[in-house]
């Protein structure tokens, strides 16, 4: 997703487990799941400290956030750190990245025609991954 500017961090052990956590994994996880994994991992840390990591590691755009249905934010570290979207499985989670110039347009468009400037934009497109929809079929 696009930052404005990218604010200063200090790289604690914290976020440094907080990123760990987060390397393997394709798919949107919890704070709540993060939080199991490094300490699974065996780091001493809070919840409310794997929040504000997530927090500091989003704002930096290190990490992407999405709301699910129940209103819940997910997290899922960036492999591009530029503009882009995401197209999310509903059932295993598993989301990729894609970068489309054409959507930028069309929300620009759409916006100027509303009178609105200054515009910015997130899509999160959702649907199946092939595995999962072999699963069901």
């Amino acid at each position: 997703m696009g930052r404005v500017g990218t604010p200063q961090r200090r790289d604690t052990r914290q976020r440094r487990a907080v990123l760990g956590a987060l390397t393997n994994y394709e798919a949107f996880r919890s704070a709540q799941d993060i939080h199991a994994a490094v300490r699974s991992g065996g780091e001493a840390v809070g919840l409310a400290t794997v929040y504000r990591s997530l927090q500091l590691l989003a704002d930096a755009g290190e990490v992407d956030v999405l709301r699910d249905d129940s209103g819940e934010l997910l997290y899922r570290r960036c492999a591009d750190r530029g503009h882009h979207h995401h197209v999310v499985c509903r059932s295993c989670g598993t989301a990729v990245e894609v970068k489309s110039d054409a959507v930028g347009r069309w929300a620009t468009t759409v916006a100027e025609e509303h009178g609105f400037t200054e515009v910015e934009h997130w899509v999160e497109v959702f649907g199946t991954c092939a595995k999962c929809a072999r699963h069901t079929s």
